[in-house]
């Protein structure tokens, strides 16, 4: 299940909610009844293993002509 992030607007109370895809977003915070706003934050990218390089995607043939 994803996690989403929320944060009031008059408050700033800030928290963390597992949902499921199809759920509501929810809209009034836990603390004041305030509206909340969901953050959407930029999730890290890790690249494992070859394939990632130029030098790796090419055949031998052409590696030995290029050279």
């Amino acid at each position: 299940m994803p996690t989403y992030a929320y944060r009031c607007t008059e408050c700033g109370n800030a928290f963390d909610v597992y949902q499921r895809f199809d759920e509501e977003s929810l809209t009034t915070c836990p603390a004041c009844q305030g509206k909340l706003r969901k953050l959407f934050t930029p999730t890290g990218i890790t690249f494992k293993g070859s394939g990632f390089y130029r030098t790796d995607s090419r055949s031998e043939a052409k590696k030995s002509a290029s050279n």
